[in-house]
């Protein structure tokens, strides 16, 4: 799970699906990264651990990190929470970039759509309730597609 930062969107979207993967017995390991390197080390914005803690998902334990070209051998699958996300991948990853392995999250819920899940971090916290419903909707597709 790709964002900017990491500290917003895809810590709730690591969360989120390594919920469901775990209740669903699934060994999955999930993990989220941003592609600049402007909150490295730090914990998840205090919204997105309100918004997950209050659908009984704990992510404080999170840190940002930068996302890497070894990503791709790492992870079977890399979803990018917004399309210039996905392009800051492919520059990133260079020749790793692997088009197989890495697409957008809404996709998986929208096929073909290319939307964005939105960056929350400038606005009130309805914006985090409205982010997390919809990883919530694309991870719950995640889980039926691949279980």
């Amino acid at each position: 799970m790709v964002c900017l930062g990491n500290i917003c969107r895809s810590p709730l979207a690591e969360g989120i699906l390594q919920h469901k993967a775990d209740a669903a017995g699934l060994d999955w390991q999930v993990d989220s990264a941003g592609t600049n390197g402007f909150h490295i080390g730090e914990a998840p914005h205090h919204l997105s651990q309100k918004v997950s803690r209050l659908n009984g998902i704990d992510i404080s334990a999170q840190r940002a990190r930068r996302f890497t070209a070894a990503d791709f051998q790492q992870y079977d699958k890399i979803y990018a929470l917004a399309g210039d996300v996905l392009d800051n991948i492919r520059r990133v990853a260079g020749k790793a970039y692997d088009p197989s392995k890495a697409g957008l999250l809404m996709n998986e819920l929208n096929p073909g759509r290319n939307e964005d899940v939105p960056d929350p971090y400038y606005g009130p916290e309805t914006g985090y309730h409205e982010v997390y419903k919809m990883i919530d909707e694309a991870a719950d597709r995640i889980i039926a597609k691949y279980k």
